[in-house]
């Protein structure tokens, strides 16, 4: 492939196969994500709560979360993770969006979130919702892709508590 062709791109869904591939992607996403937002220990807490074999296969069945691995050149580069909110109907939550820091800035972030949204549309859902921390200055590019504030929510997570911005965004 020459220096001027475009880079290979495709975003596909995620199988229980998969879970080494998004383990190895969040073990190099999670904590450049959140050191300048939470405390190392909070983040090794939150870390050993999601990111366990067995608690990526809970989500992936019991949970019923759909996660998208995105490639790039055929290599996984970031991944996605969304699911109906079952006390809403038409309204799903987008979970987990990641891209590995070598691949940020070059439009990966929206490609996996125009990608859940197809997925979400396609399932008959007309609102996305995701939490974000209110520091995180992903709140920027979320409100860039036509997400609102929606309201605010102080989550417990263990001895912790996430402080995050619900943020919406209508998909019809």
């Amino acid at each position: 492939m020459s220096a001027s062709s475009p880079t290979a791109i495709a975003v596909q869904p995620a199988t229980l196969a998969d879970i080494p591939t998004i383990i190895t992607l969040a073990e190099a996403t999670w904590e450049p994500t959140y050191r300048f937002i939470l405390s190392k220990e909070q983040i090794d807490y939150m870390y050993r709560v999601i990111y366990t074999p067995a608690s990526l296969h809970r989500q992936m069945t019991d949970d019923q979360h759909s996660f998208l691995l995105l490639l790039v050149e055929g290599h996984p580069a970031g991944y996605a993770s969304f699911s109906p909110l079952p006390a809403e109907e038409a309204v799903y939550k987008l979970h987990k969006i990641y891209v590995l820091p070598s691949h940020q800035g070059q439009g990966l972030g929206q490609r996996l979130v125009e990608a859940v949204e197809h997925a979400v549309r396609a399932a008959g859902g007309q609102t996305l919702e995701l939490n974000v921390n209110r520091y995180n200055p992903a709140v920027s590019f979320y409100e860039r892709l036509g997400f609102q504030r929606y309201r605010e929510d102080d989550i417990p997570i263990g001895p912790y508590w996430m402080n995050d911005f619900i943020l919406r965004k209508e998909l019809v």
